[in-house]
C-alpha cells in the first residue's frame, strides 16, 4: 500500500491520535505559567521554586527529545509515541498530587521525558502512514488543532486555577492520555526506519542535560548565595560538560547533534536569532503572568485570558506572513520581527499597580503579537530551506532543543539580572520594580536577535534552499535525483506495510502546497509538489536522466521522468507548513536517526 488516505477511517483515526498526544505537552506548557503564584502560596514556595517549575520540565524535553525521535525510529514510532503518552499521564498525576515543591520539581522533569518521547511521534506517525498526497493536509489538521489548543491554554489554565484548584492543571493530562492511548493502538500501525541501527547516542544526551542542568542550577541559586563555591562549581562544571558534549559528539560516528549541519552557514545564523528570539519570549512569559496577577491583581483567568490577543493574532494571521516572507524574503520579516516584539515588550511596562487594560497591557500585547506573526512563520521555514532536504527534520529537531534551552537558560538568568530576591513576586511594588527592569533585558535581547538577522540571513535563502548543507550536495538543486540515486528509505513498490517507511525527516514540510494546508499551515510558504513526499518524488523521477551535468555531479537539470505519470513535480522546499500557528518551532526531532 501506498499510505493510508486522509479520508478513510485510520487516516482520521490517525490525526485524532496525533492531535490529542501534541495537545498534552502543548496544553502544560501554557497553562502551568498561569498556575505559578497560586502553586507558590500553596506550597509556601519562593521564587526559585518556581523557576524550578517551569525548567525541569524544560530541561529534560531540550535534553532528550532528539534521543526520544531516534528511538521512535529503531523500536517503532507508535510504541514509543504510546510510552510518552503513559509516562506523561502518569508524570501529571504525580505533579498534582505532589505534596512539596521537591516531589513537584521532580515529577515535573519526568513530564519532560515524558514529553521528549511523545512530541517526535506525532509528526513522525503522520509522516511514515500518511499518503504523500494527503500528508499536507493532515499536517495542516494537525497544526490548526495545536493553534487552537495553545490560544484555549492560558485562558483554560486560569479557569481551572480559579474553579477545582491548580492541581487540576496538571491531572487534566490523564483523561486525555486514557482516551489516546486505546485509540493509538487500535486504529494506528506501527512504523519503523529498518535502516536505524548503531549505539544510541545516550552520552551525548546525559552530557547535554547535565551541563544545561547545572548551568541553570547556578543562575537560579546566584540571587541568594552570591559567588559562593555552591554556584561557581557547578557553572564552571556546567561549561566544562558543555565543551565535554562538543567533543564527543565531534568523534561519535552516530552523534545525536551532527555537527557537520552547523556547516550551514544560513542554519547557524538563523539559529542565532532562535536563541535571542526565544530566550526572550521565554523571560517574558514567564514574568508578565506573575506579574498580572502579583502586581496587577487580576486572578488567574483574567490573567490567562488577558494573554490571548498574542495568539489570536498568531492564529489569524501567520498563514499570510509565511507568505510574506516567500515573496519577500525572510532577511526583512526576521529583522522587524524581533524589533516589533521589543517594542511590545517595552509597552508592558505599563503594566504596574492600578493598570488598565486596554490602555496600559493591551497596546503592547498587540504590538508583541503582530512582531510574532511577522517572525515565527519565516524563521521555522529559513531553518527547515537552510538545510539539505534530507536534514530538515534534524533541522527542525536543533532549532527546537535551541528554542527550549534559551527558554530554559532565560527563565533562570533573568530574575537574577533583574534583581529579583527569592520572595520577590510575594510584593507588588518590588515585582513591579524588577519587572519593569527585566523588560528592557528582554527587549535588548531580540533587538541583538535583530542586528544577526540583518547581517547573517540572506534574502534569497528559502530559494537556496539545501545550498549549503554541511557540503552535502553542494550546488545540487533541491529535489534533483541523479540517474541511479538510492531512494533513501523507501519501501520498493508493492510491498506490504501501511505506507512508505521512510528516513527523510522533512517531509512532513517539504512539498507540502499552500492550498492543501488547511489553518495555520495554510500560508506557510510552502511550494512545490502539492504534498508529495521526497521518497515519492523519487519514484515518480524514477529513471530520469541528469542533462548537462557538470563535473561536480552535484547539479542535474532538464531531468525527465521515464514511467511517471506526466512531468516530475517541481523540487519540494523545506518550508514549515503545520506550526506557523503557534508561537515556538515544531515540536517534530525528526524521522531520521541521528547522524545519518
Amino acid at each position: 500500500m501506498a499510505g493510508v488516505r486522509l479520508s478513510a477511517p485510520a487516516g482520521r483515526w490517525l490525526v485524532f491520535t496525533t492531535v490529542l498526544g501534541s495537545a498534552m505537552a502543548l496544553l502544560d506548557s501554557t497553562v502551568v505559567n498561569v498556575a505559578l503564584p497560586r502553586i507558590g502560596l500553596d506550597l509556601g514556595a519562593d521564587l526559585p521554586v518556581l523557576q524550578w517549575t517551569v525548567n525541569a520540565y524544560m530541561l529534560t524535553l531540550a535534553g532528550l527529545i532528539l534521543l526520544g525521535g531516534a528511538l521512535g525510529d529503531r523500536f517503532g514510532r507508535r510504541r514509543v509515541f504510546v510510552i510518552g503518552v503513559i509516562w506523561f499521564a502518569l508524570a501529571s498525576l504525580a505533579c498534582g498530587l505532589a505534596p512539596n515543591a521537591g516531589v513537584l520539581i521532580a515529577a515535573r522533569a519526568l513530564q519532560g521525558i515524558g514529553g521528549a518521547l511523545l512530541t517526535p511521534g506525532s509528526l513522525a506517525l503522520i509522516q511514515s502512514v500518511i499518503h504523500p498526497d494527503d500528508r499536507a493536509r493532515a499536517i495542516g489538521l494537525w497544526s490548526g488543532f495545536g493553534g487552537v489548543g495553545a490560544a484555549i491554554g492560558p485562558f483554560l489554565g486560569g479557569w481551572l486555577v480559579d474553579g477545582p484548584g491548580w492541581r487540576w492543571v496538571f491531572w487534566l493530562n490523564v483523561p486525555l492520555a486514557a482516551v489516546c492511548v486505546p485509540v493509538a493502538l487500535r486504529h494506528v500501525p506501527e512504523t519503523s526506519d529498518p535502516e536505524a541501527h548503531g549505539r544510541f547516542d545516550v552520552v551525548g544526551a546525559a552530557l547535554g542535560a547535565a551541563a544545561l542542568g547545572l548551568v541553570t542550577y547556578a543562575l537560579i541559586a546566584a540571587p541568594q548565595k552570591g559567588a559562593s563555591p555552591a554556584v561557581v562549581v557547578p557553572a564552571v562544571a556546567g561549561l566544562a560538560l558543555g565543551v565535554a558534549f562538543v567533543a564527543v559528539e565531534k568523534r561519535r560516528s552516530e552523534p545525536m547533534l551532527p555537527l557537520s549541519i552547523f556547516a550551514s552557514r544560513q542554519f547557524s545564523a538563523v539559529n542565532a536569532v532562535t536563541l535571542c528570539v526565544y530566550a526572550a519570549f521565554g523571560g517574558f512569559f514567564f514574568l508578565s503572568v506573575i506579574n498580572l496577577q502579583v502586581v496587577v491583581g487580576y486572578s488567574a483567568l483574567a490573567a490567562g485570558t488577558a494573554l490571548l490577543p498574542t495568539t489570536t493574532l498568531m492564529l489569524l494571521l501567520s498563514a499570510r506572513s509565511g507568505e510574506l516572507g516567500k515573496r519577500i524574503g525572510p532577511r526583512i520579516p526576521l529583522t522587524v520581527g524581533p524589533l516589533l516584539c521589543a517594542a511590545g515588550m517595552l509597552l508592558m511596562t505599563r503594566a504596574g499597580v492600578g493598570a488598565v487594560y486596554w490602555r496600559d497591557i493591551l497596546p503592547g500585547l498587540v504590538v508583541l503579537g503582530a512582531g510574532m506573526v511577522v517572525l515565527v512563520a519565516p524563521l521555522t521555514a529559513t531553518v527547515l530551506a537552510s538545510v539539505d532536504v534530507g536534514r530538515a527534520g534534524l533541522a527542525s529537531g536543533v532549532n527546537n532543543a535551541a528554542a527550549r534551552a534559551a527558554g530554559l537558560v532565560a527563565v533562570a538568568a533573568l530574575p537574577l539580572l533583574a534583581g529579583m530576591g527569592p520572595e520577590a513576586y510575594r510584593s507588588a511594588d518590588a515585582f513591579a520594580h524588577t519587572f519593569r527592569r527585566a523588560m528592557p533585558i528582554c527587549a535588548g535581547v531580540l533587538v541583538l536577535g535583530a542586528v544577526v538577522a540583518w547581517r547573517t540571513v540572506r534574502s534569497d535563502a528559502l530559494e537556496r534552499a539545501g545550498t549549503e548543507a554541511g557540503g552535502e550536495g553542494e550546488g545540487a538543486e533541491a529535489g534533483a535525483v541523479p540517474e541511479g540515486a538510492a531512494t533513501e528509505g523507501a519501501v520498493p513498490e508493492g510491498a506490504e506495510g501501511v505506507a512508505p517507511v521512510e528516513r527523510a525527516g522533512g517531509a512532513e514540510s517539504a512539498g507540502a502546497e499552500s492550498a492543501g494546508a488547511e489553518g495555520a499551515a495554510e500560508g506557510a510558504g510552502a511550494e512545490g509538489a502539492g504534498g508529495a513526499a521526497p521518497s515519492e518524488r523519487v519514484k515518480r523521477a524514477k529513471g530520469a536522466k541528469a542533462k548537462g551535468a557538470k563535473a561536480k555531479g552535484a547539479k542535474a537539470k532538464g531531468a525527465k521522468a521515464k514511467g511517471a505519470e506526466g512531468a516530475a513535480r517541481p523540487p519540494c522546499r523545506p518550508e514549515c507548513v503545520y506550526h506557523c500557528g503557534v508561537s515556538a518551532p515544531p515540536l517534530d526531532p525528526g524521522d531520521r536517526r541521528p547522524g545519518a
